[in-house]
């Protein structure tokens, strides 16, 4: 793998950081185009979307900190290569650009679920241009595995995140972008057919979920335990984040499904 394209002097410019950057760019133009196709003004959604990637980026950082305690036991931990190179925990990014977006729907008096049904496809397809990154980094590596498929990590690599080398492991990494790539497709199909506002982000929230519970059967990169819950579950983080995210969703979808089904249309006055 690739961790480091190449340097700038004595500074490395990391594959990690590019692919995130295109990640970002691409989901931009997608929420923009579709947001444009729902009568959403542009320039509202490219700044939106700035405040959110600001949000995201903090929010993967508060929850690093509490699924790896070790993070938050001393201040100077925060400022290490180690945390700073970390991409955090991907649903603390999303709950924290979640939360941004809420905030700042309201003050540009925005549709909020136009809005979120026109970002939820450029999510899905940033983060599938965002894993091949981790797969660059040798981060959210698999267990090991014997089939074909299994990769190998490189030393570099292991320098920089700790994949272990010398050992076949499943590209969770790879599995991850590959079902995002089909969710982003999903979605986008979805959203010129929607019967209603917020089905698009109603389903990414079922897809992904769904997905990442599967997922994480095959990881085996120290993720941290919350309160005690992944000890006594047997299950991951993000799985437990999972199940919710799932539930929530599918009773969301349900609600909304049928609040548009009793709306009764209004009658056609020229046609009359």
């Amino acid at each position: 793998m690739y961790p480091e394209l190449f340097h700038i002097g004595g500074f490395p410019v990391n594959t990690y950081g590019v692919l995130l950057a295109l990640a970002f760019m691409a989901a931009l133009f997608v929420a923009s185009r579709l947001g444009g196709r729902d009568g959403l003004p542009r320039e509202r959604l490219f700044d939106l979307g700035l405040w959110m990637l600001l949000g995201g980026l903090i929010g993967s950082k508060l929850l690093l900190m509490v699924a790896e305690p070790e993070y938050g036991q001393d201040w100077h931990n925060l400022l290490s290569i180690d945390f700073l190179r970390s991409g955090g925990v991907w649903y603390g990014g999303f709950l924290g650009g979640l939360l941004t977006g809420v905030l700042l729907i309201r003050r540009y008096r925005l549709s909020f679920w136009k809005v979120t049904d026109a970002f939820a496809p450029g999510v899905a397809l940033g983060q599938s241009i965002g894993r091949e990154g981790c797969f660059a980094a040798g981060c959210c590596w698999g267990r090991p595995t014997n089939v074909p498929w299994g990769v190998e990590f490189g030393e570099l690599a292991h320098r920089v995140t700790g994949v272990p080398v010398g050992v076949h492991l499943h590209p969770t990494q790879l599995y991850e972008s590959f079902a995002a790539l089909v969710i982003f497709l999903i979605l986008y199909w979805l959203h010129r057919r929607k019967r209603f506002d917020g089905q698009v982000i109603g389903a990414y929230a079922v897809l992904y979920g769904l997905t990442r519970f599967t997922i994480e059967f095959f990881r085996d990169d120290p993720r941290g335990d919350i309160l005690g819950l992944t000890t006594l579950t047997h299950l991951s983080t993000s799985q437990l984040i999972s199940l919710v995210v799932v539930a929530g969703g599918v009773v969301f979808l349900f609600l909304r499904w049928r609040r548009a089904s009793n709306v009764t249309p209004a009658p056609d006055t020229a046609s009359a």
